[in-house]
């Protein structure tokens, strides 16, 4: 198991367009990074999946799952970091500033063999998370984080 002593982790900038294919695809939109952001993380950012906070522009902190990594079930080949809000914002979110507190690793990334089996897989990832956000350390993180925007 890698070493996550770095965590929490906050990281800041500007929502770009993805593949489309977390909102159009798979039922879970997905505010992204762009790779200037990607490629300045440590390299001890282990790939994999994430939960934590996130906080655009002028809304509310909410809750968060977030992918680092390559998405092996797409075989990307460039490194991608999608943030899944858990809130159904009204209007796009493209060229909003975002800051994102990682807490805590959910998984390793994985390929899966369909799209029903990822749909499933992100479905856990997000009820563990905010089972885990609920706890009240996650929540003190939540309210004495700097959301810098």
């Amino acid at each position: 198991m890698a070493n996550r002593s770095w965590l929490p982790y906050s990281i800041s900038g500007e929502i770009v367009r993805g593949f489309g294919r977390g909102s159009n695809e798979l039922g879970f939109p997905t505010a992204n990074y762009p790779s200037s952001v990607v490629d300045a993380l440590p390299d001890s950012f282990e790939c994999g999946i994430y939960y934590g906070w996130a906080k655009v522009n002028e809304y509310p902190v909410y809750p968060m799952v977030l992918s680092l990594g390559y998405n092996p079930f797409y075989n990307n080949t460039k490194k991608t970091m999608e943030i899944h809000i858990l809130h159904n914002f009204s209007n796009d979110l493209y060229g909003s500033h975002m800051t994102v507190v990682m807490i805590g690793f959910l998984r390793e990334e994985k390929s899966f063999k369909s799209t029903e089996d990822l749909i499933d897989a992100i479905e856990q990832d997000i009820a563990i998370a905010k089972e885990m956000l609920q706890k009240a350390e996650c929540l003190r993180l939540k309210e004495s984080f700097s959301y810098d925007l």
